[in-house]
């Protein structure tokens, strides 16, 4: 417990724990932590690089990446850094209003990066299901202002989280069992009434999830019935060898926010 020594007076103020129970492996974690930051930097950046120079790949598919990309520096920005201080200098003391930026931040990227997937999923659609006209309904300005929708969508949905929970008076005990503010684990150590916070952040989260899964779920099933429809073997394993990225990006993104959930909640 050495490394909680800051005394929790200032009702302000927060402590983060890093990994519950491995606190004397700390450095030994920061060491993977630190590799694959910096390696998802350089891959994301060389994306944005390489789509940004090369003008044949200025095209809706590599725009949507791009956006992936920027989404993985994003999220990977507002948790690592923070955390390898912990790791590194003990620096577990965090003020309310950073950890409620923290915590803003990393749900607005996590829903852009879902806005990004299900826009993925229509762009598969009409490239398959009406390829002619794939030029014309999505171009590159499209793209962008869906882009730009999903981030004000963003911001507008989870906006009112910080705002509740910055209202709510805090226990004398503010320490986080996590390396970031995580929603649940912020609010459960307020002393107040939190049915209004955690009825939104449930209502939002089922919200969201079946939504996607609708207009997901929507784009595929017409996308296998036009694929069905096709009689040449060689285009049918095309139709589909164009959707496999996604849909392993897809099973990437929902697999872990689901293990990411399924650990706060345990």
């Amino acid at each position: 417990m050495s490394a909680f020594n800051l005394t929790p007076s200032d009702p302000s103020t927060f402590i983060l724990t890093g990994i519950p129970g491995l606190e004397a492996a700390h450095i030994w974690i920061s060491i993977p932590f630190s590799m694959f930051y910096i390696f998802s930097l350089l891959g994301n950046f060389t994306i944005l690089f390489i789509v940004g120079k090369e003008e044949t790949l200025h095209k809706p598919m590599f725009l949507l990446i791009c956006m992936l990309a920027l989404i993985d520096i994003g999220l990977c920005t507002c948790i690592v850094p923070k955390a390898l201080c912990i790791f590194w200098f003990h620096s577990n003391g965090i003020t309310l209003d950073c950890c409620l930026t923290q915590m803003f931040f990393y749900y607005v990227i996590g829903l852009m990066n879902s806005a990004v997937l299900v826009t993925m999923a229509f762009d598969r659609y009409v490239a398959i299901c009406h390829p002619l006209r794939y030029a014309t309904i999505l171009t590159n300005a499209r793209i962008a202002k869906l882009g730009l929708v999903g981030l004000i969508g963003a911001v507008l949905l989870i906006l009112p989280a910080p705002l509740l929970l910055r209202r709510l008076p805090f226990c004398t005990n503010r320490i986080i069992p996590h390396m970031y503010c995580e929603n649940l684990a912020v609010v459960n150590m307020s002393c107040g009434d939190t049915t209004v916070i955690q009825m939104y952040s449930l209502m939002l989260t089922f919200v969201i999830i079946g939504l996607d899964v609708l207009f997901v779920g929507l784009s595929y099933g017409l996308i296998i019935r036009a694929v069905l429809r096709i009689s040449l073997k060689k285009a049918n394993r095309k139709a589909l060898n164009t959707c496999t990225p996604h849909i392993c990006v897809l099973v990437m993104a929902c697999s872990t926010s689901l293990f990411s959930a399924l650990i706060h909640r345990s």
